[in-house]
Formats: structure tokens, sequence, C-alpha cells
């Protein structure tokens, strides 16, 4: 989180702090070749100019000392001829440079009020974005909230996995919007989740509940998004004992699923959906998919942070070929793989929030419920390039 105020490259803060120095010596480089009608006066005042909004105060205040002394000295070692023009030109350099000053003071200021307002909203944030237990229900599980680099505002991605009487039921959504309205959001979404997802028998009694909660805060609101707020969302369940994973996606990112054997599966829904909170456009019955979900295969739901970073010729990242054929121990590691491969891929400038929520099956209760499983109960699902829907 610290890089993403101010973040620069490191080429460019070496020029940004050289650049002063060099605009001064080429100043008086050009001031001794050149015949005495010619003036350095405007690299001179450049100097500072240019490193009030990149550097420290302090850099500043050498950058306008430096500039002011070279002009002295070129006044009166060099153009001795005409002294009052040169000591006019000393007198605008160091105006110029206490301009420099306090432009530098007051971007400073501003700079230390955006980050301060921007660390409450992160924290407000993270406050309804709990890092969920690593272990659940025989599941192993990983999350991360990783901000852009090229935003300066936070985004409305969430997460949230919540062990429940019908088992272990988890959503990754992306509310529309950007900065504290869109916390605001994800707080209302991940709040009716969590009472949802206890009381509501199956996934799509637990969309509705979610699409109705985003309609009454709509109906609160005095702006636009009284009329154009909506959360794409995945809304999962894993039961203990079922090798199925059941999904419902409401016009979000298809999830990715990893198998032991190598396969890699797209969980892209048969038929797609509106976000939630868009139910005014239309009404329709939620689907539920069911997708095999044997032991150690592994779950990975993000949001369009991941697929909507670009590499230096604009072209988007494909989580699923970049990440297929290598090899994952665990939820964790796969996120590391992960954040490194975007990041590498967008040249550390990412327009939109991560949210990455990883899910391994392991092998104790599961393996132990299948193999104590009793005659005639449920087959295995089809593979997951064929999908199984319940009504």
């Amino acid at each position: 989180m610290g890089n993403r105020n101010g973040h620069r490259n490191p080429v460019a803060r070496r020029v940004a702090r050289r650049l002063p120095a060099a605009l001064i010596a080429f100043g008086v480089l050009f001031d001794l070749a050149t015949p005495s009608h010619y003036t350095s006066a405007p690299l001179l005042s450049a100097a500072p100019l240019v490193a009030a909004p990149l550097s420290s105060w302090r850099a500043t205040a050498g950058a306008a000392a430096a500039a002011t002394a070279a002009a002295i000295g070129l006044a009166f070692h060099v153009r001795t001829e005409d002294l009052g023009a040169s000591l006019s030109e000393v007198l605008a350099i160091a105006v110029v440079s206490l301009l420099a000053l306090g432009i530098n003071r007051l971007a400073r200021r501003s700079s230390q009020q955006l980050a301060s307002a921007r660390g409450i909203a992160e924290t407000a944030q993270r406050a309804v974005l709990p890092v969920p237990p690593a272990r659940i229900d025989g599941l192993r599980v990983a999350a991360r909230y990783v901000a852009a680099q090229a935003d300066a505002r936070i985004g409305g991605d969430l997460y949230a996995v919540q062990d429940t009487p019908h088992g272990v039921r988890v959503i990754v959504g992306d509310v529309r919007g950007k900065g504290l309205e869109a916390v605001e959001a994800v707080a209302v979404v991940i709040g009716a989740f969590r009472e949802a997802a206890e009381q509501e028998r199956t996934l799509e009694g637990l969309a509705a509940r979610l699409e109705r909660a985003l309609q009454r805060e709509g109906s609160r609101r005095a702006n636009l998004d009284q009329f154009e707020g909506f959360t794409t969302a995945v809304l999962g369940e894993i039961v203990p004992g079922e090798p199925v994973l059941r999904l419902v996606n409401r016009g979000h990112p298809p999830p990715l699923l990893f198998y032991a054997d190598g396969r890699v599966g797209e969980a892209e829904p048969t038929v797609p959906a509106l976000p939630l909170g868009m139910g005014e456009l239309g009404m329709w019955p939620d689907r539920v998919e069911e997708w095999e979900f044997p032991t150690g295969t592994m779950l990975l739901l993000f949001t369009d942070g991941v697929t909507e970073a670009r590499d230096a010729n604009g072209v988007f990242y494909d989580p699923r070929a970049r990440l297929s054929g290598r090899p994952f121990r665990s939820p964790e590691s796969l996120l590391d793989v992960l954040v490194m491969d975007v990041t590498h891929h967008s040249g550390g400038h990412t327009e939109d929030d991560m949210a990455l929520l990883a899910i391994r099956r392991g092998d104790g209760r599961f393996q132990r419920a299948v193999t104590g499983t009793a005659a005639g109960a449920t087959a295995l699902p089809k593979p997951v390039d064929t999908v199984r829907s319940r009504s």
C-alpha cells in the first residue's frame, strides 16, 4: 500500500532528482559559451520550479539557492558590462525561487491530506473485508486485496467467506464506482450476504436477498447511484461430503478451477445474467450451476482488476492462459503467483483494484465422507467442461 501514493518508476525518480542540477549546470555553461546579450535566466529559473512538485522542501530550497547563487556569480564575473540588467535577472530568479518554495509547501500539504484521507478510507474498507480463516470446514482459504497503482481512489471490490448450516458460502464482487461511496456499498453487500447466507436455503434465495438489499439502498440515495448502482458478483457454495461446487454468476468474470490432474477449467455461466442491483431492468430466475470439485481442486475467484490489466501493447491479462500448467501447492502460493504475474504483465501500473479469493478442497474430512458414502448416493457431477444446471 505504501507505493500507491506517489508511486514512480525508479528511473523517473532519478531523473526528477537530477533535472534541477542539470538545468543549472547547462545554464551556467550556456552563459559562459555565448555572447553577453544571451541570458541563462530562463534555465536557472526553471530549476526550482521543476524541483517544487517533484522533490522535498529541502531539495527545492537547495535548487533555489544554487540557481540564485549561479545568477549572482555570472552577474559579477561574466556580465559586468551590463550589471544593472544582470542584477534584475538575479532578482527575478530569487522571486521565482520563493514562489517555487511556496508551491512545494502547498504540494506537500495536499499530498499529506490526500494520504490521510486515503488511509482513513482504506481502513474503513478493510474493516468490512476481514481476512477469512485459513481453514474452514476441510477447506484451505486465502484472500488478498491488491490496490491499484494507477488510481488514487479506492475501489469497491469485495470478498467474504462464511461457514453456514448449508455449507461454506462465498462471494466475490465489484461495486460500481470508487471512493467512500463504493466502500459504503461494499458494507451493504457484505452485511446482507452474511445475514442471508445463514438464513437462505439455496443460492438462488441468497442472490434474491442481495438484490433486494441493493434496491433498498439505492432508494435511499439521492444521487446517480439511485439509478445506476450495481454490483457484479459470483456466489459460491461448497458442502462438506459433496465433491460439487455450486455457483451463481451475476455479470462477474468467471472463476477458474485448478484440478489435481493439471486441468484448468473456466466456470463460465451457461446463461449470462445482469449484475445485482439491476432488477428493475428485468426479472429472471437465477440458475445455480454445478461444477466438479473433488479433493485437491483449487477454486480461484477474482475481480476485473485482473482481467483488465494490460501490458504495454494493450493486451489484456488472461489468467487461464497465464496460469495453466503451473503447480500450486496451496491457495497462498496461487495468489502470490497471480499477483506477481499481473504486476509483471502490466509493468506495475494496474488500473483497478483486485480482490482475490482462492479455496482448496483438502483431503481430511472430505476424503472420509467420500469413502463412507452409502450405496445409492448421488454420483460425481460431470467434468468442468460440461455444465449441469439446477433450476
